[in-house]
């Protein structure tokens, strides 16, 4: 499937994984303030490479739903916004985390049954 037709179904698909994933992954890593770029480098350091254009739209809805807290800080270089998660934010975190763990057990245990019925 790496390459020919089956490629872009496979890379279609893990788009649509890692998209699936993106928010808890963000979440994961605001439990202190962290602008952007930082959190960007961070995730991708990790693993988990999250475009420009995907990051900061993220951000700013999460923000806009009351999960994400951020402030403004000039620290001796350009005004940078930072983000961290509010009190909800740590109650999704918290809640989302448990149903990630829930799902990956279950699909841990599905894959590993592969083909049995």
């Amino acid at each position: 499937m790496g390459n020919g037709r089956g490629g872009g179904v496979f890379d279609k698909l893990e788009l649509e994984l890692r998209r699936g994933v993106i928010v808890l992954a963000a979440l994961s890593q605001l439990h202190t303030f962290r602008y952007g770029y930082e959190l960007r480098q961070l995730l991708a350091d990790q693993g988990m490479p999250i475009e420009e254009g995907t990051l900061y739209p993220l951000l700013r809805r999460l923000e806009a739903q009351g999960v994400l807290i951020s402030e403004w800080r000039v620290d001796g270089g350009p005004p940078r916004r930072y983000y961290m998660l509010s009190d909800d934010g740590l109650h999704l975190r918290r809640r989302l985390s448990e149903t990630w763990r829930g799902l990956n057990k279950t699909m841990d245990d599905l894959l590993d049954g592969e083909g049995r019925s």
